[in-house]
């Protein structure tokens, strides 16, 4: 796990009322769960909504996402906050993130420019871009 990189998300795009108890409950083992789980259907209270941008559907293609991140800054590597442990806390290239990501059914968010992916309920889920200008 890479707490910098996870505080550098949470501070970035996370409501402010949430960042403390979220980057608490993100770093610790027994809670980490717990902060994933205000990702499932409170995403729009729980994120920053003036930096959400829903990616049109279909959106369930990996390689079409990744392109679209491409497109808006992202590189090669990422970084993975995820309900998908084989996912979450690691560093991996961006096409093999998202092909475990995309269609798991619940929350992750990818950061490289960060992305993120809500509960799936029916149908195709609802994924957005968090963009932020530096």
């Amino acid at each position: 796990m890479n707490k910098e990189q996870e505080e550098i998300v949470v501070r970035s795009f996370f409501a402010k009322r949430l960042q403390e108890r979220v980057i608490f409950e993100l770093f610790s083992p027994k809670r980490r769960e717990k902060a994933l789980h205000r990702l499932n259907h409170d995403y729009k209270k729980t994120l920053r909504e003036e930096y959400m941008m829903e990616i049109p559907k279909p959106n369930s293609s990996p390689m079409e996402i990744a392109n679209l991140l491409k497109k808006h800054g992202a590189g090669k590597q990422c970084y993975v906050i995820s309900f998908n442990d084989n996912i979450d806390g690691k560093e991996l290239p961006l096409l093999t993130a998202l092909e475990h990501a995309v269609g798991y059914g619940f929350p992750s968010i990818v950061s490289c420019i960060p992305n993120f992916e809500a509960e799936q309920e029916y149908g195709a889920p609802p994924r957005y871009i968090l963009k932020r200008e530096s």
